[in-house]
């Protein structure tokens, strides 16, 4: 071994970068790759590609008491799993043993769906339980893979790590207890050479009940791991080129970026990005660690390295990237009785934290005469029937003439360090939308250094990415 490698690195792979026999393939290559250039490598892994949907999609089933498709579900499950197997583990015992530890994981999916049938409803803590399981199963198949391919790898449930809250289906971790019980594991197993391969998106109460991390999890897995060993770095496996300009699908002319902030990725991520979850950034910048998105398909590709602060640029290149979130309602609370009432706000916030809804973007008259914000479409009625009960007597009185929410729209947002203090960037940006004939609902800028977000009908979303799109540095 070389003593003057880099010491610690952790890898998290996809979905698609595991999910067939040459992505789990090319996965192994990386990961055996890695092990030679340093001395302890970590591996999370996310699920199979479409595992996941297909364990929660029959559960869904499962709770209407429709269980038709259960053994249909298991049966594909396990032939994906198979076919990998096949073809990546030579040893016929090692591979026997492997696919006996899938088939037992399958048969609890079989299992907890049945119980979610008889009782006819799917507990927070029983979808945890089922979505879970498709990491569960992948760490065995990605760690005898590369055995198979010569290198030291042991799975390891995530469950004896990451200590969690109890909330199910979006847990927080104890980063305290978390510490002490990563190190007490993974410190063993990486002193005998072991690469030890974590299922992502999983962590477990104080009691030991299974719990997820929300979805896209698995790249917060990395980022708490690599936080608490400490790592080195953290690399994110996926299947594009590392952070882009737009969605490709959308703007075809999309770049890769070599750099970008934290600030400005989390801004991404947050604002509808897929490449990372966006709580993934918080425990690298703590940590003071290294982060990278990196394409499993073209692993040469240097792909996107995070940095601390962003590069300086000229005005004309403040723009790096456009990124849309969809499905989203305009809700509006306005009436003239508002006027320098103390505590409309507050109270209005409140009843919308009260059904479990995030808000992402905020925007209020100056003349206090209207609150607007948006929400997923799909939490918009559930937000408008809290916010008529809160405010019923201010309606009654006509202080609030109404509470409404608009047909769904986008939230656009444009990123690049200096949009906020960088003359003429809002200039260009509502000039190019106005040649394209995009009409701009709302807007909310300044409170971020890195941002500007608008709000435009959806139907008009991909028009104002590829519009703004062209503003973007080259």
């Amino acid at each position: 071994m070389n003593e003057n490698a880099p010491q610690t690195l952790v890898m998290k792979f996809g979905g698609t970068s595991v999910g067939s026999p040459q992505a789990m393939s090319a996965a192994v290559q990386i990961v055996k790759n890695a092990r030679a250039e340093w001395n302890q490598v970590v591996v999370v892994t996310s699920a199979l590609s479409g595992v996941t949907n297909l364990l929660l999609d029959t559960a869904a089933c499962a709770a209407q008491g429709d269980v038709s498709s259960l053994k249909d579900a298991e049966k594909s499950i396990l032939a994906s799993h198979q076919a990998i197997a096949n073809a990546l583990i030579a040893d016929p015992n090692l591979r026997a043993r492997t696919l006996e530890e899938i088939t037992v994981l399958a048969h609890s999916f079989v299992e907890l769906c049945g119980a979610v049938a008889v009782l006819g409803e799917a507990s927070p803590r029983a979808l945890d339980a089922i979505a879970g399981l498709g990491e569960r199963m992948s760490i065995r198949l990605l760690a005898a893979a590369c055995q198979s391919a010569g290198t030291l790898a042991q799975p390891v449930e995530s469950t004896e790590l990451i200590v969690t809250d109890d909330r199910f289906q979006n847990a927080h971790p104890d980063f305290a207890a978390t510490t002490l019980k990563t190190r007490a594991t993974l410190t063993p197993l990486l002193a005998q050479g072991i690469v030890p391969v974590v299922t992502g998106f999983i962590g477990a109460t104080p009691k030991g009940a299974l719990t997820t991390l929300g979805r896209g999890g698995s790249d917060y897995s990395a980022a708490i791991l690599g936080a608490v060993l400490p790592a080195d770095d953290v690399w994110i496996w996926t299947d594009v080129d590392g952070v882009m300009t737009a969605d490709p699908r959308i703007v075809p002319a999309a770049r890769t970026m070599p750099e970008i902030s934290y600030s400005e990725v989390a801004e991404l991520a947050y604002y509808g990005a897929k490449v990372l979850h966006p709580k993934t950034v918080r425990p690298v910048i703590e940590a003071g660690i290294g982060l990278r998105i990196c394409n499993t398909f073209n692993p040469s590709h240097p792909g996107t390295r995070l940095v601390s602060r962003a590069s300086g640029a000229k005005a004309a290149n403040v723009i790096k990237a456009v990124t849309a979130i969809r499905k989203q309602r305009l809700v509006t609370i306005e009436g003239r009785g508002m006027l320098g009432v103390p505590g409309v706000a507050a109270r209005a916030f409140a009843a919308v934290a009260a059904t479990g809804t995030s808000v992402p973007l905020i925007t209020q008259a100056s003349s206090e005469q209207s609150i607007c914000f948006s929400v997923p479409s799909e939490s918009a009625q559930a937000v408008l029937s809290s916010l008529q009960a809160t405010f019923a007597a201010e309606i009654a009185q006509r202080d609030i003439d109404r509470v409404w929410a608009s047909e769904d729209v986008a939230i656009i947002t444009i990123v690049g360090a200096g949009t906020r203090n960088t003359p003429g960037v809002a200039g260009q940006i509502f000039g190019r939308l106005g040649q394209e004939s995009v009409n701009v609902l709302a807007i909310a800028h300044g409170s971020s250094d890195v941002s500007i977000s608008l709000v435009v009908n959806q139907s008009e979303a991909d028009a104002s990415v590829l519009a703004l799109h062209e503003l973007t540095a080259n």
